[in-house]
């Protein structure tokens, strides 16, 4: 199985995608070869400055962390724990976040057995070795490994609370559905969305993809952040919290980490949508609920 990478800087840093393509072989993808870090860190381009949020370690701790305490569960229970963390870790903007090869860089120069080790799938029919996507490393901040974690964080949580978070990316269809919609930047939809979760009305990986396409269709003609607006986001709260970075402790290992010290989005506005989203529910076609409900 892919290692932990023998070489790891002090900071975090960028690699490209074209520079990436050297290193991402297909013995890495199906797990039996490590990432040559030293030769990989002479061609990213390292962060300049002694900004306390581009420490690597504190990263790589962080994931140490992830794959001692899932190790004998499956990977895809970290994503829950590790979100959060990671979110309040980093302490990025949304403009940070958008730098693709800095999300490209912890998936090869910080933590490629952690890719592989979340990634990984069962051999197919007759194949000696299962094989991790390609994207989990460069892809889109939809499918990257690291990428749809951070913003899931982002987009998900209430203010400086991490709760939502932890409840939308304990569904991997949610996970993998809703970061792909322009609409779950709307804090009131994506709230909304954990409601349902959390209520019961929506439960199981197809009731998830019957109803996002559903309320990503009626977006279209109705105007979310109209009939649900978002309060005024505050960005001094998230520059101070970037700030605290470099007296921050590690995040907590046992309890949620607290994020920048935002207002909640109005309950009215979720409450409005959740009442919304769940007609929609129950017009969507979901695949087995009519032979369910019929039995």
């Amino acid at each position: 199985m892919t290692s932990r990478p023998e070489h790891l800087p002090e900071r975090l840093a960028l690699i490209s995608d074209v520079q990436a393509a050297e290193y991402i072989s297909t013995g890495l993808l199906e797990g039996r070869e490590d990432v040559p870090s030293i030769a990989l860190n002479k061609v990213a381009e390292a962060l300049s400055g002694d900004d306390a949020r581009l420490r690597l370690h504190r990263v790589r701790d962080l994931i140490d962390e992830a794959l001692n305490r899932f190790r004998d569960e499956r990977p895809t229970a970290a994503d829950a724990w590790l979100a959060p963390r990671l979110h309040e870790t980093l302490r990025l903007t949304r403009r940070e976040a958008a730098e693709k090869g800095l999300w490209t860089y912890l998936a090869l120069g910080v933590a490629p057995d952690y890719v592989v080790w979340r990634h990984l799938s069962e051999p197919k029919a007759g194949a000696s070795h299962g094989s991790v996507s390609r994207d989990k490393f460069v892809g889109p901040h939809s499918k990257q490994t690291f990428a749809r974690l951070w913003w899931a964080a982002e987009l998900f949580r209430d203010g400086s609370d991490y709760r939502p978070v932890v409840v939308a990316c304990g569904n991997q269809d949610m996970l993998n559905s809703a970061l792909r919609l322009d609409i779950i930047d709307h804090r009131p939809t994506a709230l909304a969305l954990v409601r349902l979760m959390e209520r019961g009305t929506v439960r199981t990986g197809r009731e998830v993809n019957a109803l996002t396409p559903a309320i990503n269709a009626a977006a279209a003609t109705l105007m979310y952040d109209v009939i649900a607006p978002d309060g005024e986001r505050d960005g001094e709260s998230l520059r101070d919290w970037i700030a605290g970075a470099e007296s921050s402790l590690p995040s907590p290992r046992n309890n949620l980490p607290e994020g920048p010290e935002e207002e909640r989005a109005p309950e009215d506005a979720v409450e409005r949508l959740v009442g919304h989203f769940e007609e929609l529910f129950a017009d969507a076609q979901v695949r087995g609920r009519a032979s369910e409900q019929s039995e």
